[in-house]
């Protein structure tokens, strides 16, 4: 089994990640002023940019930014970076660059995220990298079906097992999702592989929701996108027909398009 430690979140899209408290060391924020014209501040982090081996990411604020405070927590606990970068009243909306620099290799399991706008108004999130990719064998269809077959159950079974395993491995402590991506080669035309990929990935993903699997479990199908071998159209290339299981506590990236995941 292979552990991934890229941050498995869906691409170019700003999403919202779990609110903070505010650090003990700071004092209150000022109350909201009586005329109600001081709207609520967002922070939302671009999680495309999150970059875990460049220590890097991207965030912006709904109101002009005074500054931003970041803390990288490692899987272990222990706090391997706390940063704060001022942006000078940067207008709402900005993209603000963040680094840091760790005290240590360690995988890292959370990111907290607090910025702070011009008239002392703060508002945290933090979002939480880890996943892991679910080695398996790949489930035989019929040409143009995703009805999984009798004899195809026992590979599911020994998968289900799999993810079993390596939940016991998240460190985070919170409940992760199972995801599932499925693939074609380029044979046929965009909208039906898109379409028989997406099929087959919710059968699967019904098959571990019927089986027994308590966490969360969604679904896509991207087509002949995100090849795993790359080939021109038309090309019978079994080893892109294929699915991917990802166990993760943000959902993994999907290419630009129509796409986001499902539940079965």
């Amino acid at each position: 089994m292979r552990r991934v430690l890229a941050l498995a979140l869906l691409l170019s899209t700003f999403a919202p990640a779990a609110a903070l408290a505010l650090p003990p060391e700071l004092s209150p924020p000022p109350p909201v002023p009586a005329d109600g014209k001081h709207t609520k501040l967002q922070v939302t982090i671009d999680q495309s940019k999150v970059d875990l081996a460049g220590h890097k990411l991207e965030v912006q604020l709904s109101h002009a930014a005074d500054k931003v405070r970041i803390k990288v927590i490692g899987a272990s606990g222990t706090v391997l970076a706390e940063v704060e970068k001022s942006f000078g009243g940067a207008a709402a909306g900005t993209t603000l660059q963040m680094s840091w620099t760790p005290s240590r290799e360690e995988d890292v399991g959370r990111i907290e995220v607090y910025g702070y706008d011009t008239d002392g108004f703060w508002a945290g999130v933090a979002i939480t990298p880890w996943h892991a990719n679910v080695d398996h064998e790949e489930v035989n269809f019929d040409t143009d079906s995703d009805v999984i077959k009798a004899s195809e159950a026992p590979k599911l079974s020994a998968t289900l097992k799999k993810i079993g395993e390596l939940m016991g491995q998240n460190p985070t402590g919170g409940v992760p999702t199972l995801y599932v991506i499925g693939h074609t080669d380029t044979v046929g035309s965009t909208d039906h592989n898109v379409t028989l990929s997406r099929g087959r990935a919710r059968s699967i993903a019904a098959w571990f929701r019927a089986h027994g699997l308590k966490i969360p479990v969604a679904y896509e199908g991207i087509g002949k996108a995100g090849q795993l071998v790359k080939t021109a159209d038309q090309v019978d290339e079994p080893r892109n027909r294929r699915a991917e299981y990802i166990l993760a506590m943000n959902p993994p990236s999907l290419p630009p398009g129509d796409f986001s995941f499902k539940t079965p």
